[in-house]
């Protein structure tokens, strides 16, 4: 009796912890966000789990060349008020009364809120947003743009010779043609037509506000617009005061800014929560976490009325209302024509280089790859071509230079920086070379608006450890030309959607990434508008910290063979315990 108690006894220890297998499996097979893998190639998973507060203050000043006279000031493009205040129902409908909304200094909830839908690749979500039930094509689609005083955009673009105090540069070249710099003289056939220009990195904020003024949907009644924009050049003003010790100088224009906003009859009604704001430089540029000299950047966007309202920048923050959206690059296109011109040219270009490397060693920054980088690809005998960045040359600042590299090469390395994010990244699918990342940060959970939800069509991604230890040749070299081929031509493809057009031309067909981040805005702002219509709480979710929302983003084939190789455990597991029962 005994002997039979204790055998049973074995048995029901086994049957539990079988059971406790298949719970693990379970979770495994749900795709869950906290899970991490291995594997070479472009299926390896990371974390995001560095500390963006590391990378940012050991930040140095950027060199860049000097150039010649400024463009002191950017006017303003004719309006068609007769358009612009065309009024129609469907839109009033849509304005919500400020009856029960939080004041400005509303303290954020802890429930999360999924933002993280592209409006593009979801268009069904937003079709409501696109015309109305009169037919009107801006029908739940207009912005009202808030007259600023001066001293918040046009101001700091006259002074354009001292926005980067503290080192050498100067930005007057770069405001030229509205935000787009100088015109490429003479690319010596690299590039074509007359759409290149010496882009400044940091000018987004100056080309989106242009672009805006060509807006077909701008409307001067605040209460028929769907979004309010805020043309705040935050990014110029604070590269003013990056590197003074005085935190109530880096503060001021932004204390004076949400003062000004909130005391205007739009803030009122929705709390801010229908305002963006758009910033060209990195959001931790704008979120210093310490009233300490030693912190870097200012709090603007940590401000509690900044809270309200959504923020793009060129990289995002983990906060929910940061969204990235494309660093501008040197081409700006006036019409479809130029595009497809471009994109079929980058189709026929002659590769004869595995992978490129543009950039320059960072020795200061311990995370980082790119001395490794440049070790392999010296090492490549001739299948790596490096391009030199450093502070002494002006290789990349050049788009001739930098487009020859690219455009030349199979596959182009983008390892993170002094930050996240690469401006490099951009240039390269303007090339059709095929991203290589070596950090989820770089791209996958940051322009979630603007880049396909699988990585897998049009990137390589090799885990930052495994970069270490693993040489990048192979790799790249074991890839199936059909492969390399689709994504390929997947990058060249994108190309319209990375591209900010001229913001003085008339004729643009297509939609470019100034259009993308407006389908972006409108949704964001439209879900919280239906959650006050439901009798919700705006502030909810809206501007959290949320770490989730940098959970390395699966493919959806790495999605069903996880899923496959789960379902093959658990049918082994549970034949096994059938068998001992």
């Amino acid at each position: 009796m005994l002997g039979k108690k204790g055998q049973y006894g074995h048995q029901v220890w086994f049957v539990v912890l079988i059971s406790s297998l298949l719970c693990f499996l379970l979770l495994f097979s749900s795709d869950r966000s906290f899970l991490s893998g291995g594997g070479g190639g472009n299926s390896g998973v990371t974390f995001f789990v560095d500390n963006y507060e590391n990378s940012i203050n050991t930040r140095k000043p950027k060199s860049l060349p000097s150039a010649g006279s400024p463009n002191k000031t950017i006017g303003s493009a004719p309006v068609d008020k007769g358009s612009l205040l065309k009024a129609n129902s469907t839109a009033r409908d849509r304005e919500v009364p400020n009856d029960g909304l939080s004041p400005p200094d509303v303290t954020v909830g802890d429930k999360s809120d999924d933002d993280s839908v592209s409006p593009t690749n979801q268009s069904s979500e937003h079709a409501s947003l696109d015309v109305g039930l009169d037919g009107d094509p801006c029908s739940g689609r207009f912005i009202y743009v808030h007259d600023l005083p001066s001293r918040f955009n046009d101001d700091l673009l006259r002074k354009c010779e001292s926005l980067t105090r503290g080192t050498t540069v100067n930005m007057c070249p770069y405001i030229e043609n509205l935000g787009m710099g100088l015109a490429v003289a003479d690319s010596g056939g690299v590039l074509l037509n007359n759409s290149w220009f010496r882009t400044n990195q940091f000018q987004l904020e100056v080309i989106f506000h242009n672009k805006m003024k060509q807006y077909k949907c701008l409307t001067n009644d605040s209460s028929l617009a769907s979004a309010i924009y805020v043309p705040y050049y935050a990014g110029l003003d604070i590269s003013q005061y990056l590197w003074s010790s005085n935190m109530s100088v880096r503060d001021a224009t932004a204390f004076d800014l949400v003062g000004w906003l909130s005391r205007r009859p739009e803030w009122r009604r929705m709390s801010g929560r229908d305002h963006f704001l758009v910033a060209g430089r990195i959001a931790w540029d704008f979120r210093r976490q310490a009233d300490d000299p030693s912190y870097w950047g200012s709090k603007l966007m940590f401000l509690p009325q900044s809270q309200n309202m959504t923020m793009l920048s060129v990289e995002s923050s983990v906060w929910n209302n940061d969204f990235a959206i494309p660093y501008p690059t040197y081409f700006h296109p006036s019409k479809g024509a130029e595009v497809a011109q471009w994109q079929d040219r980058m189709r026929k270009q002659e590769r004869k280089y595995l992978f490129a490397f543009a950039g320059a060693p960072r020795p200061e920054l311990e995370f980082t790859i790119r001395g490794e980088i440049i070790n392999q690809c010296l090492a490549s005998n001739g299948k790596c071509k490096l391009l030199n960045c450093s502070s002494s040359t002006n290789n990349c600042d050049d788009p001739v230079n930098v487009m020859k590299v690219f455009r030349s090469s199979v596959f182009c390395l983008q390892p993170r920086g002094d930050s996240y994010t690469r401006r490099s990244t951009f240039d390269s699918i303007l090339a059709g070379c095929i991203p290589v990342f070596f950090h989820s940060g770089t791209a996958y959970v940051q322009y979630l608006w603007h880049l396909p939800r699988d990585h897998t069509k049009y990137s390589v991604f090799i885990q930052l450890d495994e970069a270490k230890k693993v040489s990048i040749e192979p790799i790249l070299q074991s890839i199936p030309e059909n492969e390399v081929l689709a994504m390929r031509e997947e990058v060249i493809r994108l190309i319209p959607r990375m591209v900010y057009a001229d913001p003085r031309s008339k004729e643009q067909n297509f939609d470019d990434a100034f259009d993308v981040a407006i389908e972006g805005v409108l949704e964001r702002i439209g879900k919280v508008r239906k959650a006050i219509v439901s009798g919700g709480d705006p502030s909810i979710g809206f501007a959290e910290q949320n770490h989730q929302k940098f959970n390395f983003p699966r493919s959806d084939p790495e999605k069903r063979e996880r899923k496959r190789l789960a379902r093959e455990i658990l049918y082994a597991a549970g034949s096994r315990i059938g068998q001992f029962l």
